[in-house]
């Protein structure tokens, strides 16, 4: 090594040593990059946290087990119990187990014997003749005025004054109404699962946390044109509802009032030519609430389900304009009293519905009026057999190409003349006798001439997948309310004509401005409507 080359290595280590000393905290990148090589990449570092830390992140805090459930609080009258969990930390660095470590449930809810003591009344009590203001002590009972129901507020007898006592035992009743109870100063209602604050509640099919899949709706109207048969002052039967029913709710909205009948011919309410009082009364061996206002509408809700056939009756005193029935009932039972009959090809109570391959008269539309040499779809020769839940072989049809309805003038005339538009969601198909059904979930609603619940069925008149809607998909619809020839069932009805497209965003924006087209008649006239747009 020559002697210039010696002098430039000893002037590269000296400016080395005076950037070291310059800044020390160089260091530390360096150390941090070789202690996280022995266990992982270095990708996985960051500065002012271990790397073994950071492996840990992925394993999550969980709870243990829940413990068994304690005493109940009371032995009769509906008490509290509870259960505990806890959280194993895996992961120091993460946040504590999502949920509470504590639950619980109401116990023991039937009925204290008669004479037994106020629960409430006994805490309040096991205060009396003790010490409490400058040494003078009182008998105490309930005060049911005090800030909070879970508080125990106690009045002392022959005075004008409550004291508070902090909170009640648990169990303690602080809405009778809704079945709820104190825990830990909190007023809980039980859900269907009995767990206290639980938000589980039973659908119609009186499965607790159930999303009403377990049975099926039958929803219907009763009308007629003149006075009932039985004339003024006679009874009519309306319906017979199944055993095993849930749901049951019935209204009427006319001088008529409703009756019902249980297995056995017997009245339960406005029977004999007597009026019964609003309220609950008992039957099939659940409860039925009736309720009637001062004018003419009336209604009565049971929940079921119900032990045995009942009878819906019509004590008629005027015309009658409409009954609404519902219920629901399990899929073996729906399929006995309403599986393969198919009320949408029965005649209609207006000329407006013909099954498709029959004639029609022309009307103002160009669509020509079908052929009556074609034979009728529902006759042509299935390709292929589709096994619905109810074990019933149906057959959905190959009935050739659908047609399309679309455009900006069949918009208009159908929101105007349709009685429902709506956006909705498929929720499932099903093949139903000589019939389709779709459940729905309702979106929004633009223009409905009747109510429209939460979900509903959409009933189409063929098996053709005609219109074709496919489950889990949006879609804007215009439909009508349909009524079969008997007056007894009251469905939504999908024609092939109807107008149905995709949702997208574009046709909520055409379908918003067309309510002002509409007058009471339905549509109004092309110059209305030129000048309107």
């Amino acid at each position: 090594m020559t002697p210039g080359q010696t002098r430039r290595l000893t002037l590269n280590r000296v400016v080395t040593f005076v950037l070291l000393l310059a800044a020390p905290g160089s260091l530390a990148p360096l150390q941090s990059a070789s202690w996280s090589s022995e266990w992982g990449p270095s990708s996985d570092a960051s500065p002012g946290r271990p790397a073994r830390a950071r492996r840990q992140l992925h394993v999550r805090n969980e709870w243990a087990a829940w413990s068994g459930w304690s005493v109940c609080s009371r032995s009769c009258g509906g008490g509290a119990s509870v259960r505990t969990r806890t959280c194993i930390t895996r992961n120091p660095v993460g946040g504590p187990c999502a949920g509470d470590p504590r639950q619980y449930k109401i116990c023991n809810t039937k009925v204290c014997p008669l004479g037994s003591e106020d629960f409430r009344e006994m805490q309040c009590a096991a205060f009396n003749d003790r010490p409490l203001v400058s040494g003078n002590s009182f008998r105490w009972t309930t005060f049911h005025g005090g800030s909070s129901p879970c508080e125990l507020s106690c009045l002392a007898l022959g005075h004008n004054f409550y004291y508070n006592f902090g909170h009640v035992l648990d169990g303690t009743a602080c809405d009778p109404e809704a079945g709820a109870v104190c825990v830990n100063g909190r007023c809980l209602k039980p859900g269907c699962d009995s767990i206290l604050g639980s938000t589980q509640r039973e659908d119609a099919c009186m499965v607790c946390g159930g999303h009403n899949t377990t049975c099926l709706h039958h929803k219907s109207v009763y009308q007629s044109s003149g006075l009932e048969a039985g004339g003024p002052f006679g009874y009519n039967e309306v319906t017979m509802i199944p055993a095993g029913a849930t749901h049951i709710r019935v209204t009427d909205n006319s001088r008529n009032y409703l009756a019902l009948q249980n297995g056995r011919s017997q009245f339960v309410i406005n029977g004999n030519w007597k009026i019964s009082v609003p309220g609950e009364y008992s039957v099939a061996g659940t409860k039925l609430l009736y309720r009637r206002s001062a004018d003419t509408w009336e209604s009565f809700e049971v929940p079921g389900p119900t032990q045995e056939d009942l009878h819906l009756m019509v004590l008629a005193t005027d015309r009658n304009p409409g009954i609404e029935y519902e219920y629901w009932l399990p899929p073996d039972q729906y399929a006995q009293y309403h599986g393969r009959r198919s009320p949408l090809r029965q005649a209609h109570h207006t000329a407006s519905y013909f099954p498709r391959g029959q004639p029609t008269t022309p009307t103002t539309t160009s669509r020509a009026p079908p052929s009556t040499a074609r034979k009728p779809h529902w006759q042509l020769r299935p390709k292929w057999k589709y096994k619905n839940f109810q074990n019933e072989t149906t057959e959905p049809r190959n009935c050739g190409k659908c047609q399309r309805v679309k455009g900006r003038r069949e918009r208009q005339r159908q929101y105007c003349k349709k009685d429902f538009v709506f956006r909705g969601r498929v929720l499932g198909k099903l093949y139903r006798g000589e019939e389709t059904r779709y459940d729905v979930q309702i979106i929004h609603t633009y223009r409905n001439r009747f109510r429209l619940e939460h979900r509903e069925f959409l009933w189409v008149p063929n098996l053709c997948d005609c219109p074709d809607l496919q489950p889990g998909k949006q879609y804007i619809l215009m439909v009508r309310r349909h009524i079969n020839y008997e007056r007894t069932l009251n469905r939504i009805l999908l024609e092939e004509d109807s107008y149905v497209v995709p949702y997208r965003p574009r046709e909520d924006e055409l379908l918003r401005p067309l309510q002002r087209l509409c007058s009471n008649r339905g549509m109004k006239s092309p110059a209305e409507i030129d000048e309107a747009v």
